[in-house]
């Protein structure tokens, strides 16, 4: 500056001026202090003006005053010019123009340069602020003239050029230079990060493995099979014939048990909050957010108004200070007015509490930085336009005249207005107004939270106007969470009313933070409707499609309305049933187990109940069988096909409890255990309903009302199936036939191949919009969110206990001002920020050490100490304070003495114009101090990029988390950090984002853990058949693959509700496959394709009625549900599920079947051959006729059609009775079939009935010998 050395150096200014000199520095070199070159040619600049001996060549003094002074006439100077070099005056701004403010993340400069701004400064705009006396800081008018080199001004003037130094080198060749967030120039090379693919698609292309099989006969697997087979058969009949025996026994032992077990629903733990539903407890997002509210408590609750004018059209203000600025037509007056009587209102909220029985109004609840402890109205933190009028109409209003560089004009609210946006901690700004840009609760109002829609910075056209309420977040058990829930009720009305009152001149959108939850909750209740009115239409097409209608006279004897209700009932039970015992257990329940479950268990349950009761309505009663046997053996036949889809959906559900996402883990165990109990249920209750209703039936009693009866009737002739008949004639014939088998395989490949290319470009996530309904205001707030926030969320970078703040070390570590390390924490967080497209992070993040070591400089005012050892406020006049530390030429830094006994000062000192630098409000919430002064947890806020989908916040959460990781290695190598020292991200958002990380993982593994017990289950109960749980697997398979396909086709995201869905869709994809599998797999037709037309005609009627015929209606009725959540995630992807399923299960299996099923199996054909020996031996229809080979031969050879309802090998008949010509014989064609014909040597067609003619229906082929 001016010294030259002892004995060289003078000074033009007196002992007064030096003091009045060193007091105004002070003010700035709080803030500058931390790049010191920029600090040294910032106050070389005010030195050489007021102090230099050469001053008079490059100043002149244009107005001056006369005044006494002790008895002496003198001259003061009231304006006067400054001619500086170009250059000089370009480097020095130039080195002054990068200087950060740690608390906002903005620049000095923005406040040192009025109205411009740090945007729009320049090196004269910068100047011209210093010479302007209405700043409020300088003490008289100083014109600054720039000169060029080549530029001759006269009058002996000789521009001032000093020495300066650059940003990026040390102040006379020695210290500390600038850091690299105050100087670009002192930043090392940054190379741009590379492009990254489009974040979060579920897993990369991988190459198609094909799967090969190698299948060879094995005699144990087949023995095994037939043994399985038996085993269960003779079980089943057993059983079944003893709960037929006693169906009201068994149907109240039942019932007690439901009504046990369902009785635990009073203890039941509803979970609505989403963060407990989706987010495991030991997840890292779960740890992170637990350790925030512990440390800094939970985030404040947001209630917002986003307001945007109709009719009011842009304008172009003329401003004295800034000059023509266009405007948009909601920045006027009117509207602005209209706004502050909202928001007066909002502010003035009172509303009654029962429960604490008095009013409860907004500072009770309020968010209130500066006065925690006891806020009043004006304490609460609203941030609005309006704050820069400290909220008060006479300030908006008011007016005055101006004189600018000799253009008089008037300057009002919108003079005002532009000068805060660009300099929002002034406290006065430089208009005659003399306005400050303060809130009314003492925090500055950043214009990016006051307004939206802007284009670039021009804040003046923005559209629209934002108003929000910060308040206190409160867990459910404080009582103050009443308090905040009634406020923010009482806040949704007034802005309702105010909507509907200004509908014509407003359009508004809002919300509050209990809003989401009470929409939600909200459509569960008017779609509880719909749901209802499903689950009756299903009812309604099971007691229609169960009857067996004779005649018109007897339709309410052939009804079955009575056991359909029981069917609906037994599902019911079992969902009950699952839910009560897991409330016993203590398991959280949901919603979603509330709505998905029963529709699982309903397509499971209805195809058994189908498969039953179609079986036992076209088996005929034997003669000598009782009613009691004949259930038996129905029973048999069936249940192990049952058993076998049950088993594998249950152990596919227990695998998926496996889960860490606890919605899927309680919806995995509820279904599971449901599905368990139908069975169980279906065993036992349905059982001896149908026992009854057969009672019933054969009685001729009324369905509803069995006390009305009707005369009985003869046997009854059985009717064939509409449906069957269908598919035996026309639907088998075609899908079976050669070339449309091969358009099918082709088909369905080209299906599996779209839907593996499709399953890689789904998108993952669920938007916020899919979870409140249709006609829900928060779909438009949500909307102008997306449109008119031009920054994102906050992002808190969270340090944990073990690091060492108070050392030299550990204060470079983390600081980013002079002497800080280049790797530093907010350095790096700096350097994100230079990419924000690929960090997605829009503004630095303030830091407290930086402050703090700023709040320390003892060139401000800032810490002083009292004589007693008390701190002095920088507003203290006691000229008996001492600063807290001394001047050094070294890197200002106090020691850990110092640095333990000044940050509580710091954190607890409220900023002011003496100290811009005071932490209260800014991070006194931000330092967790332990009992003995160690710094347990600190926070630095930083702000995100305007996020608009799910995509967007789970790729900011995965490159937080990627920084914090590189930073948390950086301070780990600072002497002294404990190894579990650690830096983490957190924001509110990132609880319910982390899912998205590694949900294509989850529902990988999901998937695997429910397929794999599909095969397994399959083999083990065919016999260890794994050609045939292969076939089963694979389809299944397909079923999900295109599933996921037609998702990313109909525009449904892969989340953790399409998870559980896609698990539903296993189980429901085992009925409609492995009951057509299995009763492929124990046909003893002699070719394939005979077999695969078999098992379509036997199961594939049954299954389309019994799964997607059951499933169908009730989904369609879905489609007009008000949730979107219900829309998309049960309406669209059931369907998807739905009809997949059955055109796999009904198409494409049979066809892949009819080319690759297993051989048949030799242990069925040996034991058919042993039962056809016997048959054929003692009939004696068979006496005496012998072919050439040994083999029984009949006369002549009449075919029957073919088929049955049984799972598999029984031909569809009327039985065995020689009294009607019908006998079992044997023919050339190795097959066994039943024709009508004489018996020979029994006259008339009466014979002896064989025993075995009780096997009703019974297919034998390849018998060989009789």
């Amino acid at each position: 500056m001016l010294y030259k050395g002892v004995n060289a150096t003078f000074a033009c200014c007196s002992i007064q001026q030096l003091v009045a000199l060193k007091l105004s520095l002070a003010i700035s070199q709080a803030i500058l202090s931390r790049c010191p070159s920029c600090a040294e040619n910032f106050a070389n600049i005010y030195c050489q003006n007021t102090c230099s001996p050469n001053q008079s060549l490059f100043t002149n003094v244009t107005r001056v005053f006369n005044t006494t002074i002790s008895g002496i006439q003198k001259q003061g100077v009231l304006e006067y010019q400054c001619y500086y070099k170009q250059d000089f005056a370009d480097q020095s701004f130039n080195s002054c123009k990068g200087v950060r403010l740690p608390a906002t993340g903005g620049y000095a400069i923005g406040a040192m340069c009025g109205k411009y701004g740090s945007t729009l400064c320049t090196t004269q705009r910068w100047l011209d602020f210093q010479g302007d006396s209405s700043n409020g800081l300088a003490p008289l008018e100083v014109s600054f003239k720039l000169v060029s080199d080549d530029t001759v001004i006269g009058d002996d003037i000789v521009p001032l050029s000093e020495t300066t130094w650059k940003c990026s080198e040390p102040v006379r060749g020695s210290g500390d230079r600038c850091s690299c967030p105050d100087c670009p120039d002192s930043c090392p090379h940054i190379p741009s990060p590379t492009p990254a693919p489009p974040p979060f698609k579920v897993a990369k292309k991988s190459k198609d493995q094909r799967l090969k099989m190698v299948s060879r006969r094995l005699t144990s697997s087949e023995k095994l099979s037939q043994a399985i087979q038996n085993s269960l058969t003779r079980a089943f009949s057993s059983w079944g014939m003893l709960v037929a025996s006693y169906p009201i026994t068994v149907i109240v032992i039942s019932t007690g048990v439901v009504i046990a077990l369902s009785s635990g629903i009073v203890f039941i733990q509803l979970t609505t909050d989403p963060v407990e539903l989706w987010s495991s407890p030991d997840s890292q997002a779960r740890q992170e957010k637990d350790f925030y509210d512990q440390n800094f408590g939970p985030f404040f609750r947001t209630n917002q108004i986003i307001l945007t004018a109709k009719g009011h059209p842009n304008y172009t203000y003329d401003s004295l200070i800034l000059g023509k600025k266009n405007f948009n037509g909601i920045l006027s007056m009117d509207v602005l007015k209209q706004l502050l009587i909202l928001q007066s209102k909002l502010q003035n909220i009172e509303v009654w509490s029962e429960k604490h029985g008095r009013n409860i109004s907004l500072q009770d609840v309020c968010y209130a930085p500066l006065n925690p402890q006891n806020p009043s109205r004006s304490d609460c933190c609203v941030n609005s336009l309006l704050q820069y009028f400290q909220n008060n109409l006479t300030h908006l209003e008011m007016t005055a005249n101006q004189t600018v560089r000799g253009q008089q004009g008037t300057v009002d609210w919108r003079d005002h207005f532009l000068y805060c946006i660009n300099s929002p901690l002034s406290f006065q700004d430089i208009t005659e107004l003399k306005l400050s840009c303060m809130a009314d609760y003492g925090a500055p109002v950043f214009p990016f939270l006051a307004v939206g829609g802007y284009p670039g910075e021009e804040y003046s056209e923005s559209q629209a106007l934002i108003l929000t309420f910060s308040l206190n977040n409160y867990p459910s058990s404080d009582p103050r969470f009443d308090m905040v829930m009634l406020w923010e009720k009482r806040f949704l009305e007034i802005v309702r009313e105010f909507q509907q009152e200004y509908a014509d001149n407003y359009s508004i959108a809002y919300m509050a933070e209990r809003s989401l939850e009470d929409e939600i909750n909200r459509t569960t209740w008017e779609d509880f409707p719909i749901f209802a009115i499903s689950y009756l239409v299903i009812f309604l097409y099971i007691t229609l499609a169960l009857g067996e209608y004779s005649s018109c006279t007897h339709l309410l004897v052939d009804s079955k309305m009575t056991l359909g209700l029981g069917g609906i009932l037994v599902v019911v039970g079992a969902v009950l049933s699952s839910l009560g015992f897991y409330s016993y257990v203590g398991l959280p329940s949901s919603l979603i187990i509330v709505e998905v479950v029963p529709f699982l268990v309903l397509a499971v349950g209805a195809d058994n109940i189908f498969i039953f009761v179609l079986e036992y309505q076209q088996s005929e009663q034997q003669p000598g069988e009782s009613r009691e046997q004949h259930i038996g053996r129905v029973l048999g036949n069936v249940a192990p096909s049952m058993f076998l889809c049950s088993l594998s959906e249950a152990i596919c559900f227990f695998l998926g409890a496996l889960s860490e996402m606890p919605a899927i883990r309680t919806f995995a165990l509820n279904s599971a255990v449901a599905i368990l109990f139908d069975f169980l249920l279906q065993m036992t209750t349905f059982v001896a309903l149908v026992s009854l209703d057969a009672r019933r039936q054969k009685a001729s009693r009324f369905d509803l009302c069995c006390c009305v009866r009707l005369e009985k009737r003869g046997k009854v002739k059985k009717h064939k199936s509409l449906l069957r008949s269908f598919t035996r004639r026309f639907y088998v014939p075609v899908l079976l036939n050669s070339i449309v088998r091969m358009l099918v395989m082709v088909l369905f490949i080209f299906m599996f191949c779209m839907g593996i290319f499709l399953m890689f470009n789904i998108q993952v996530g669920l938007d916020q919009e899919l979870s409140v309904p249709e006609d829900s205001y928060m779909l438009t707030y949500f909307q102008y969110l997306n449109q008119y926030f031009m920054v994102g969320v906050p992002t808190y970078f969270v340090t944990t206990g073990g690091y060492n703040f108070s050392s030299y070390d550990g204060m470079n570590g983390v600081c980013s001002s002079t002497g800080c390390d280049n790797n530093s924490m907010t350095q790096k967080i700096q350097y994100a920020t230079e990419f924000p497209k690929e960090s997605y992070l829009a503004i630095p993040a303030s830091s407290w050490v930086d402050d703090f070591i700023d709040w320390l400089n003892p060139v401000s005012s800032c810490c002083r100490i009292q004589t007693s050892g008390q701190f002095c406020s920088s507003t203290d006049t006691d000229q008996y304070c001492s600063k807290c530390m001394k001047l050094t030429t070294d890197t200002l830094r106090p020691d850990v003495e110092e640095f333990n006994r000044f940050l509580p000062w710091f954190l607890n000192d409220t900023p002011n114009l003496n100290c811009p630098k005071g932490g209260r409000g800014a991070y006194d919430t931000s330092v967790q101090l332990g009992p003995d002064g160690e710094i347990l947890a600190s926070r630095f806020m930083a702000y995100h990029t305007p996020l608009k989908n799910s995509q967007e916040y789970t790729a900011a959460l995965k490159v937080a988390r990627e920084l914090s990781d590189n930073i948390t290695a950086s301070m780990r190598k600072v002497p002294g950090t404990d190894p579990s020292f650690r830096v983490f991200p957190y924001s509110i958002t990132y609880v319910f984002y982390e899912q998205y990380l590694n949900i294509a993982i989850t529902g990988f593994v999901n998937l695997v853990f429910c397929l794999v017990p599909t095969f397994v289950v399959c083999c083990v109960l065919l016999g260890m058949d794994l050609r045939s749980g292969f076939i089963n697997l694979l389809t299944i398979i397909m079923i999900v693959v295109d599933t996921v396909g037609a998702m990313a086709l109909w525009g449904i995201s892969y989340n953790a509700i399409s998870l559980i869905n896609l698990v539903t869709a296993v189980g429901i994809s085992v009925e409609f496959v492995s009951h057509i599998t299995r009763s492929f797999a124990i046909s003893t037709r002699p070719t394939k394709l005979e077999r695969a037309k078999e098992a379509t005609i036997n199961m594939g009627s049954a299954v389309f009625a019994g799964v997607a015929m059951t499933n169908l209606p009730g989904i369609v009725v879905l489609a007009f549900a008000k949730a979107q959540l219900v829309q998309v995630f049960f309406f669209r992807l059931n369907l998807i599920i739905t009809v997949l399923g059955m055109l796999h299960g009904l198409i494409f299996l049979p066809v892949v079947l009819s080319y690759f099923g297993p051989s048949v199996n030799q242990a069925w054909e040996q034991a058919q051959q042993q039962v056809v020996g016997s048959l054929a031996m003692s009939n004696p229809a068979f006496e005496g006729k012998q072919s050439t080979n040994g083999s029984v031969s009949p006369p002549h050879f009449q075919p029957l059609e073919t088929g049955s309802n049984s799972r598999g090998n029984h031909e569809e008949g009327k039985g065995l009775d020689s009294k009607n010509g019908r006998v079992w014989t044997a023919t050339m064609k190795e097959e066994l079939t039943c024709r009508t014909a004489s018996a020979p040597g029994t006259g008339s067609g009466k014979g002896m009935q064989h025993p075995a003619s009780t096997v009703e229906g019974n297919h034998i082929s390849r018998t060989g010998q009789a």
